[in-house]
């Protein structure tokens, strides 16, 4: 048994189809939901960021394993925070995004949190939604990354994040997942040319989780056309069940 925590939060994204992120919750979530028994927990957003945060904080199960769903990428501070104060030095992020989420206030072309929540939870970001144990870049996987601002790019040559060959042994595992990351998949708000394919995906979750706990992971930014698109509802009904089944399998290690 596990839990899944929907929360269709669209108001940290930038796209102009940012909306459509709400159906989009629903529609992984109840994807999630049909694969296996489990908990569905729904969290509705609050007037601001930091409230629905909140909302989600008080919502994550204490131990059980979670998938979060979004919703933008911002939905992830709130699990990614908790395996943190949680895990201490042994959690082990994989981001697996077209995107760095990077910026920072200052830096950010956009302005919009979605684009910024790695950092935050690397400790720079919002004062108000800044965690209390922030990552370490080190504790950090990039996988799939190809579009990058400036300031990005700066911040990852100045900083030594994580690399799997160095992943420790007692390391657990949180697996980010932002669709646009999936080379061809259309149903996202800011879609990039390239990327991994779902068994791409799945083979390195599969290779980074071997002897390993995962204790979370998310699934974000499905923003789906009306009507939605077949293809890409292809690829998430196959990939979905396929993902939560790998991630479920390095349990309890």
């Amino acid at each position: 048994m596990f839990t899944v925590v929907e929360v269709p939060q669209w108001q940290g994204s930038s796209s102009p189809d940012a909306r459509k992120l709400v159906e989009g919750a629903a529609r992984i979530a109840a994807l999630v939901s049909a694969d296996a028994p489990c908990e569905h927990v729904r969290v509705t957003p609050g007037e601001s960021l930091a409230e629905t945060a909140s909302r989600v904080r008080n919502a994550l199960p204490e131990r059980s394993f979670t998938v979060t769903v979004g919703g933008d990428c911002g939905v992830e501070l709130e699990p990614v925070a908790a395996a943190a104060r949680r895990y201490g030095d042994r959690l082990t992020v994989v981001w697996f995004d077209a995107h760095g989420d990077l910026n920072t206030p200052e830096s950010s072309p956009s302005g919009a949190f979605h684009g910024m929540v790695l950092r935050t939870l690397l400790g720079e970001g919002p004062d108000d939604l800044v965690p209390p144990v922030p990552l370490r870049p080190s504790q950090v996987l990039l996988s799939g990354v190809r579009a990058l601002d400036p300031a990005e790019r700066d911040h990852l040559d100045r900083e030594r994040f994580g690399d799997p060959r160095n992943l420790r042994d007692d390391a657990v595992l949180y697996v980010h997942l932002d669709l646009d990351v999936l080379d061809g998949f259309a149903s996202v708000g800011c879609p990039e040319p390239g990327g991994l394919s779902p068994e791409e995906l799945l083979s390195q979750v599969s290779v980074l989780a071997s002897g390993r706990e995962v204790v979370g992971l998310g699934i974000t930014e499905y923003a789906p056309s009306d009507p939605p698109d077949p293809a890409d509802e292809l690829v998430l009904a196959d990939l979905v069940p396929r993902l939560i089944r790998l991630c479920a399998t390095f349990q309890d290690r």
